[in-house]
């Protein structure tokens, strides 16, 4: 599903509403969904086994998350650091594996559930992960093979990864953000308030 012109507006004005702090520039590939299983809470076996985590699982776990995020959280985010593991134990992890460009699989752990095998989405990566429903049209297809010729004839190229628009990478960035926010709450108020803008800005 691609991002309205209304939606990036209302994610500029996230990006704006954050004042003058730095965030890194998030990156946004797409793939198709190869397989879905679940997974344990313990996700020792995906952080070992290279998987991506994403979702509340990835920020309780800090994985991807820069230096000044992990000190964050154990600083000035403890009220919410214990908020994020409580949660991340209440929910089923789901691991998808991901078909990048036709040429690049990986794998995401996350508590984002509902999608299937064949689904086109965005893999967002950056000081945190996130997977996100998109229109279809932004996956590459190869080609279906032709009936073999009488002589053989070079393969086809692979088709070229879809780029990411500036809307998709604004919309990754202020998912990164909320994401921040929801570390720094110190109140049960600030961090429902924050959740909240994570499920409005990190889902599809």
């Amino acid at each position: 599903m691609k991002p309205s012109r209304a939606w990036a507006g209302l994610c500029a004005a996230v990006l704006i509403s954050t004042g003058t702090t730095v965030y890194a520039q998030s990156s946004v590939a797409y793939g198709r969904i190869t397989a879905v299983s679940l997974v344990g809470q313990d996700t020792s076996r995906a952080q070992t086994g290279g998987a991506l985590l994403g979702g509340v699982i990835g920020l309780a776990s800090g994985s991807g998350q820069s230096g000044s995020n992990r000190a964050l959280r154990t600083v000035g985010g403890g009220f919410a650091g214990q908020q994020i593991g409580r949660m991340a134990n209440q929910r089923q992890a789901f691991e998808y594996t991901i078909l990048l460009g036709g040429t690049q699989t990986v794998r995401m752990v996350t508590d984002e559930a509902g999608l299937r095998v064949g689904d086109c989405v965005a893999v967002e990566r950056g000081s945190h992960n996130n997977l996100r429903l998109v229109d279809d049209s932004r996956c590459v297809s190869r080609p279906r093979p032709a009936p073999a010729p009488a002589a053989p004839a070079p393969a086809p190229a692979a088709p070229a990864p879809v780029a990411p628009t500036q809307e998709a990478l604004q919309v990754a960035n202020a998912c990164v953000q909320a994401k921040d926010q929801l570390l720094r709450a110190e109140t049960e108020q600030a961090f429902d308030l924050a959740e909240r803008r994570v499920r409005l800005l990190c889902a599809d």
